[in-house]
């Protein structure tokens, strides 16, 4: 399989289900506004958000999809696949099941234990209530979706996975679409949204693997070596999983204390930071599990350190300037992207804000994306648990530290340190052990791409000052605002990497050559 061709389909359909979240974002905050029901809505998004990349991003990323493909790779090839798919798919749907219901019944304890800053208002407390069980049962669907895209993946058939993400937002926008009248009501329609769009999800990759040849039967639940195989590896990851994710409660626990609002500044500012890191990260990370997994059931360690470190070269290429760029163009972007109607030019500067401050933790992020597959294809769970539990004591440490003082500020902050804190750790850890470490020339590429990316922050700063009059207009000027400063930005960006060799130029060239060809 081509590292390129596979990050290429990834990100490319990926970037596509971007392109539908940021056009339901633009809506949604001219439509809602940064208000109580705003804010409310976000929380129950939140929730099983959070539940789904415990169950199902770090399940499944960390211990299914290696399984699967040993046993892909192995003798029994498909067939003995299947059979572990069926028996894990078995055990883990009533699982699912007895969560939701229970989570259902006590619903109204678990929100105030996140959200008890809304207690003091009880309208706001009980809708958020109401739309979480709404939203919550998309954990189960969503989770599903997650079982099957591994199938796909394992299979190194991404399209339908990567895709699919793009119809929960198509979805919220048919939710804007029909009810646009804001508040309480279009809250309602936009959870209604969040179920439906779990729905389609899972049934394009349940189609899809079909399609592929892997229709799972349901079985009677049973405790098999290969379910027990299976638990060994995902407990420990689902617990590491769940340590970043009782991180990401305790930022929502404190954002639901700062002023009304705060959930939605935090919300779109990080849409802007997700895109890089779910185009970036997340199609890199992958594309490269099912490779490294191979290379390491082969015994072929320098081969597996070989895929990381070019993931590694290419993360870095395309996301220093991405958080550089963000960071300096974070006020204009948000104004063009989302202000308007009821969300206001001073929503759109605190957005801004927080924006240039989270983005600076952005380059670790997806390096945490890329370093944690080498874990994970040796079928070490347990260390990122470790690491976890500090990041998580530091998350908390460092939220009563910065927000009492900066608020809102504090707690992007917070979250930048943290992702820091994390990568550093991780790699730390796996050059100590052997299994990675970035060589001298690797080092100095990264250096040079920093260079560059530096060289075109410059530009950008400049260019920003001479369109400041069109980021104080219109919608349309600021968008135009907005790709003149896209344009510069990567022309800057692309001239100085390949004048001072922040890219391998070779590469590039046979890219280039491949697509004149076709």
């Amino acid at each position: 399989m081509n590292l390129h061709k596979a990050i290429g389909t990834i990100g490319g359909l990926t970037m596509v289900s971007r392109v539908f979240g940021f056009a339901r974002e633009m809506l949604m905050s001219r439509i809602m506004g940064a208000s109580g029901a705003a804010d409310a809505f976000l929380v129950a998004f939140r929730l099983p958000n959070t539940f789904r990349r415990l169950f199902g991003e770090g399940a499944f990323s960390a211990g299914f999809v290696p399984l699967f493909s040993q046993r892909y790779h192995g003798p029994g090839g498909l067939e003995e696949a299947k059979k572990f798919s069926e028996e894990v798919l078995a055990v883990f749907l009533p699982t699912l099941f007895l969560f939701t219901l229970v989570f259902e019944l006590i619903m109204p304890a678990f929100v105030w234990a996140i959200a008890s800053g809304y207690a003091d208002e009880p309208a706001k407390f009980d809708l958020t209530v109401f739309l979480t069980r709404i939203t919550f049962p998309y954990l189960l669907l969503i989770s599903l979706v997650s079982l099957f895209s591994g199938v796909l993946n394992s299979l190194t058939k991404f399209a339908a996975a990567a895709f699919a993400p793009a119809l929960l937002n198509v979805a919220m926008l048919a939710a804007l679409l029909i009810v646009p009248t804001g508040g309480e009501r279009t809250a309602l329609a936009l959870s209604i949204g969040v179920t439906v769009g779990g729905v389609l999800q899972l049934a394009l990759v349940w189609n899809s693997a079909r399609k592929a040849g892997v229709s799972l039967r349901l079985r009677k639940p049973e405790i098999t070596p290969s379910v027990k195989q299976f638990f060994l590896v995902v407990i420990p990851a689902t617990l590491g999983a769940g340590v970043y994710q009782i991180s990401q409660l305790i930022d929502t626990f404190f954002a639901t204390r700062l002023p009304e609002g705060s959930m939605s500044y935090l919300n779109y500012s990080d849409r802007l930071n997700q895109l890089p890191l779910s185009v970036i990260g997340t199609a890199l990370g992958t594309a490269i599990l099912p490779q490294i997994s191979r290379f390491i059931a082969k015994g072929e360690p320098d081969e597996a350190a070989r895929v990381q470190g070019q993931a590694v070269e290419l993360s870095m290429l395309l996301c220093i300037p991405a958080a550089l760029a963000l960071a300096v163009v974070a006020g204009p972007l948000v104004a063009a992207m989302f202000q308007g109607g009821r969300f206001t030019a001073e929503d759109a500067a605190i957005t801004g804000n927080v924006l240039a401050i989270i983005v600076m933790g952005l380059p670790a992020y997806v390096l945490v994306k890329v370093i944690t597959p080498g874990f994970y294809a040796r079928n070490d769970t347990k260390t990122p648990v470790k690491t976890a539990v500090v990041v998580l004591v530091a998350n908390i440490a460092l939220n009563f530290a910065l927000i009492p003082p900066f608020g809102i500020y504090g707690l992007a902050a917070a979250i930048a340190l943290c992702s820091w804190i994390n990568c550093i750790l991780l790699y730390v850890i796996l050059r100590r052990r052997g299994h990675f470490r970035i060589e001298g020339w690797l080092w100095s590429r990264i250096a040079r791409q920093f260079a560059a990316g530096l060289a075109m922050g410059a530009a950008l700063w400049g260019t920003r000052a001479l369109l400041a009059g069109f980021f104080a207009g219109s919608v349309i000027e600021r968008l135009l605002g907005v790709m003149a400063l896209v344009g510069v930005g990567g022309i800057v960006y692309f001239i100085v990497a390949w004048t001072i060799g922040a890219m391998n130029r070779d590469d590039i060239l046979i890219l280039l050559k491949r697509k004149k060809v076709s």
